[in-house]
């Protein structure tokens, strides 16, 4: 199987925020672990709102942290 069609561009927001990964699951309160497996691609799904807090952490909008890859 290839690359996933949805890809989360949290590496490119923390870098733009200058915010570590260790940072961000402070404040969204999500463990270092789970933020890595959706950083990395390897998440199936993402709850609502776990997006909500991501978006809220990054000021940021859903559409800026997921791309549709076609």
């Amino acid at each position: 199987m290839g690359e996933p069609a949805i890809r989360v561009r949290l590496d490119e927001l923390l870098r733009e925020r200058g915010m570590t990964l260790t940072e961000l699951s402070h404040r969204v309160e999500i463990t270092v672990v789970n933020l890595s497996i959706l950083k990395n691609g390897h998440a199936k799904a993402i709850r609502f709102s776990t997006l909500m807090r991501l978006c809220d952490a990054l000021d940021c909008q859903p559409g800026d942290l997921l791309r549709y890859d076609h």
